[in-house]
């Protein structure tokens, strides 16, 4: 296994006239948890598309598992497992046709041991040969993690795996991926929109919007950027900012209390980090993308 399980050098795709990875470098060491941060349409999805090698390269760089992306796509495929947003498993299988279906088309011969250890692993020994439809959405997500790990990669990319996910479930699956990390050894590369979530389970974080990367670090490297508190004022009437800043110590005397309807105080975050380089919420900046992913979990928990 080599020092670095990713490395970007320069990493670009443009479509027409969208530049949707704008010049990305990046190394993530291997073993660790390595977490791009970033709102709806930041370019996470579209950069986990190059490294597996599911979309070309407009230009730059790219090797994973100590493989060129572009010159020896298949050893890399060989060397991944991918855990995706949607939901891959069909529901008409059970548990162990699952995973027979996943050994078939990775073209495994010696994947029944694998097989049960990963099932015995994730809690889902005794529902082998029940039918995927009747599992919980936990259940479902320890499957997919399961038919991700059945290769044996050495990386695993997992693109918001938890979007849409109830509070309970997401706690579950976070201390899913902390334990295979930690178990198996393997460099996981996470996406996420979720502050909390990067911020729990990441060793190294990335923070990109508009298709760049804007800041990368530890959670408390990025966190120490921000030397102050943020204060937030909502106000009945538009308040300069030049003004609010230079009066905000005296506040309280300045402006009519009624006239204020909020004021927020935080501490320094990962939210305030990237408030503080973008001038946007990390929900805010992705507002006006529609995230049709978290539509679909939505839908199918509909349906069941």
């Amino acid at each position: 296994m080599t020092d670095n399980a990713i490395v970007t050098e320069n990493l670009t795709k443009v479509y027409g006239k969208l530049t949707a990875v704008d010049h990305v470098t990046l190394n993530v060491a291997s073993g660790t948890v390595f977490g791009l941060l970033g709102p709806n349409g930041a370019g996470k999805t579209t950069m986990i598309k190059l490294l597996t090698g599911l979309t070309d390269m407009t230009e730059g760089d790219a090797s994973v598992a100590g493989f060129d992306v572009r010159r020896d796509p298949m050893h890399v495929k060989q060397r991944i497992g991918w855990v995706a947003s949607e939901v891959i498993l069909d529901d008409d299988f059970t548990a162990w046709e699952n995973l027979w279906l996943q050994a078939k088309l990775q073209s495994l011969s010696e994947w029944k041991e694998r097989a049960g250890d990963l099932l015995d692993y994730f809690g889902l020994k005794d529902r082998r040969k029940d039918r995927v439809k009747t599992f919980s959405t936990g259940m479902r997500k320890k499957l997919e993690i399961a038919l991700a790990l059945l290769h044996q990669p050495e990386v695993v990319f997992m693109d918001e795996p938890t979007i849409g996910l109830d509070a309970n479930t997401r706690h579950m699956l976070w201390d899913l991926i902390t334990g295979v990390n930690k178990e198996f050894g393997i460099t996981v590369l996470l996406t996420s929109h979720y502050i909390e979530e990067a911020d729990a389970l990441c060793d190294q974080i990335s923070i990109i919007d508009h298709g760049k990367i804007v800041a990368s670090g530890s959670p408390t490297a990025l966190k120490a950027r921000v030397q102050s508190d943020f204060v937030e004022v909502e106000t009945s009437e538009a308040v300069d900012e030049s003004r609010l800043r230079s009066i905000l110590p005296a506040l309280f005397a300045t402006l009519k209390t009624d006239a204020i309807r909020r004021i927020n105080v935080e501490k320094p975050s990962l939210e305030t980090v990237f408030l503080d380089i973008t001038g946007k919420r990390i929900d805010q900046a992705g507002a006006d993308v529609p995230d049709y992913r978290k539509f679909y979990a939505t839908m199918r928990r509909a349906r069941q």
